[in-house]
């Protein structure tokens, strides 16, 4: 996989083998990843500390399975026919662009040989290191933007906001078609200031954003956290409301967008 002009060289911590990877897991019937049933490979390995993250198992890149180009293919070929018709696959994590000439080998594959819809579940703060054609196979990018404030954005993920902010810009260029997804935390990324200018950015991308899903925080991921002997600072936060979902809902409807 060739390197674009973004970046000379890859981010230290990168997996950039093209030959093999490393897979957290897969989920055969994926309702959330994307549109329809979907076949979802969660690879291992991210750069984010997500303050709310319920999946801090996949942090650690070599935490995941080794498999080849060959394993990934056979994961999905039993479920091609049905994916045809039904859904698609998505790459998720972790963070897949953590070993995105890998990822970009397997979905070449999976579009050449089976022609499915695939999706990219990613924050994108990888981007920049990766040439316009890696993403020709992507249908569809489902951007994990966590916050509008750049500070708060820092302390939420420990990284900064603004090369996911490129990436979404670079997305418009493409045209790609863009699922916008943010996750309300009471007290973290529900600030209605935050909210609004949050929605305001979406409905700036324009038409490529098809849709915007609102995610209410849970503690799902909490036993995790314990189990890998971790402070987690969110024990005692609450998951909103069913309301106060949906007003955040209406605030990017409030913009033109479809938001669910």
């Amino acid at each position: 996989m060739k390197m674009g002009i973004h970046a000379p060289h890859p981010v230290a911590g990168t997996h950039q083998a093209a030959d093999h990877g490393f897979l957290h897991s897969v989920e055969t019937g994926g309702a959330v990843d994307g549109p329809g049933v979907r076949f979802v490979y969660f690879m291992a390995g991210c750069l984010f500390r997500c303050l709310y993250c319920h999946n801090p198992d996949t942090w650690k890149l070599h935490n995941g399975r080794r498999v080849d180009v060959e394993d990934l293919m056979a994961e999905v070929k039993p479920y091609a026919g049905f994916l045809k018709f039904a859904g698609g696959v998505t790459f998720s994590g972790g963070e897949p662009l953590m070993q995105a000439p890998f990822v970009g080998q397997v979905m070449s594959r999976i579009k050449e040989e089976f022609g499915l819809h695939l999706a990219l579940d990613t924050q994108g703060f990888l981007h920049g290191s990766l040439e316009d054609a890696w993403f020709d196979p992507v249908d569809l990018v489902m951007l994990d933007i966590k916050h509008i404030d750049p500070e708060r954005y820092r302390r939420l993920t420990a990284q900064p906001l603004q090369p996911t902010l490129d990436f979404a810009q670079r997305l418009v260029r493409l045209e790609k078609p863009t699922w916008v997804r943010y996750v309300l935390v009471p007290g973290l990324t529900d600030d209605t200031d935050d909210v609004a200018k949050m929605a305001d950015y979406v409905a700036g991308l324009g038409r490529i954003v098809e849709r915007v899903e609102v995610l209410p925080f849970h503690q799902m991921g909490a036993a995790k956290w314990a189990e890998l002997n971790m402070t987690y600072e969110l024990a005692d936060t609450p998951p909103p409301s069913i309301e106060a979902t949906e007003a955040v809902r209406d605030v990017f409807r409030a913009r033109g967008l479809v938001a669910a």
